[in-house]
C-alpha cells in the first residue's frame, strides 16, 4: 500500500495536533521525590546534569535557526515557535530543578552562535543553499530525537532499577513521550523534501559534505569538557557496549536519505567515530577548556 503524500497541510495539522496532545511539563505537575540522592547523583549526575543543559540550550537553537534559515516556512515557524521550543524548555526547567535537589552543580547552557553558522547563514539567502540547509535542519533534528528517545529510555530503566519510581513516572517518562512527535515532524520534513524532488543531486552532495564534515554529537559542541560528558552519559546509559547499533538508530533517518548505504554502510560512519571518541575521552578525561567562538554545531 502506497504512503500517503506528505503536504504542507499534512505536516500542518500534526504540528497541531502534537501542541495540543502534549503541552508543556508544568513543574508543579511532577514528583521529585527522591529515594536516595546519593545514589542517583553518584550513578546518574553527568546524565542528569547533561540533560538538563542540552534542553536548555534551545534558546540558542532557535537562535541559530533565525540565523540559518531566514525564508523559514511557517510550517517550520509554527514547530519550532509554538511547540517545540516551550515542551523543551518545560523538560530543561523540570531537570535542572532535580538536580538541583539532589545537589548536582548545573552547566552554563552555551550560547554562542557559531561564527560558521553565521556566514552559511548569509549564503542561505541564495535558494539552493537555502534548502540544503532546511535539509540538514531536518536530518539533525532526526538525529538528535531519536538519541533523546533512546537516552531517555535507557535512563528510565536505570532509575527503575534503583525503586527511583517517582522521577521515573512523572518526569522522565514524561519527557521521552514527548520526543517522538520532534523526531517525526523532522522524518516527515525530510522525506517530503525528497518526495517533491526539492533537491538536486549537487545539494544532496553538498549536504551530505556538510553533515559528515561538521557532525557533531549534541550537547558537545565541540569542547572537550562537554564531549567527556558525553561519553560518561554513554557508559553510565550503558550504550558502550552497543555502540553501532545506537549508531544506527541516531543515523537512520540521514542513512536513507542521503545515500550512506551507497558505500556499503548502514550508518554515516562520522556517528559511530563521535560515539567512540566521546567515550575515549571521557576515559582519558582532564581539565578541558571553555568551546571557542568558532566551534561548529548544529542546531537540533
Amino acid at each position: 500500500m502506497a504512503r500517503a503524500r506528505i503536504t504542507d497541510s499534512s505536516l500542518r495539522d500534526f504540528v497541531l495536533r502534537l501542541g495540543d496532545e502534549h503541552p508543556p511539563i508544568a513543574l508543579g505537575s511532577v514528583d521529585r521525590t527522591v529515594i536516595d540522592p546519593d545514589a542517583v547523583r553518584s550513578r546518574f549526575a553527568g546524565v542528569i546534569n547533561y540533560l538538563a543543559r542540552v534542553e536548555l540550550e534551545v534558546d540558542r537553537n532557535v537562535l541559530e535557526l533565525l540565523t540559518l534559515l531566514p525564508r523559514a516556512s511557517a510550517v517550520d515557524k509554527l514547530f519550532y515557535q509554538d511547540v517545540w521550543y516551550d515542551q523543551e524548555m518545560a523538560h530543561g526547567y523540570v531537570l535542572d530543578q532535580l538536580q538541583a535537589d539532589i545537589g548536582i552543580e548545573a552547566d552554563e547552557p552555551y550560547m554562542v552562535v557559531p561564527a560558521e553558522m553565521k556566514l552559511l547563514g548569509a549564503l542561505s539567502h541564495l535558494e539552493p543553499i537555502h534548502d540544503v540547509v532546511r535539509m540538514l535542519y531536518y536530518i539533525t533534528g532526526a538525529a538528535t530525537e531519536r538519541q533523546a528517545v533512546l537516552a531517555y529510555s535507557h535512563f528510565i530503566r536505570g532509575l527503575d532499577a534503583m525503586g527511583e519510581h517517582a522521577i521515573s513516572n512523572t518526569i522522565v517518562q514524561p519527557i521521552k513521550r514527548q520526543e517522538p512527535g520532534h523526531f517525526a515532524f523532522y522524518r516527515m520534513s525530510a522525506e517530503k523534501m525528497v518526495q517533491d524532488g526539492e533537491l538536486r543531486p549537487w545539494q544532496l552532495f553538498l549536504t551530505r559534505l556538510l553533515r559528515s564534515s561538521s557532525f557533531s554529537l549534541v550537547g558537545t559542541n565541540k569542547n572537550e569538557k562537554w564531549k567527556a560528558q558525553m561519553g560518561e552519559v554513554l557508559v553510565a546509559l550503558n550504550f558502550d557496549d552497543e555502540l553501532e547499533l545506537f549508531a544506527r538508530e541516531i543515523g537512520r533517518i540521514e542513512w536513507s536519505i542521503l545515500n550512506a548505504h551507497d558505500q556499503g554502510m548502514q550508518f554515516p560512519p562520522y556517528i559511530l567515530r563521535a560515539l567512540r571518541e566521546a567515550i575515549e575521552v571521557y576515559r582519558g578525561q582532564g581539565d578541558f577548556s571553555r568551546p571557542r567562538r568558532s566551534s561548529f554545531s548544529w542546531a537540533s
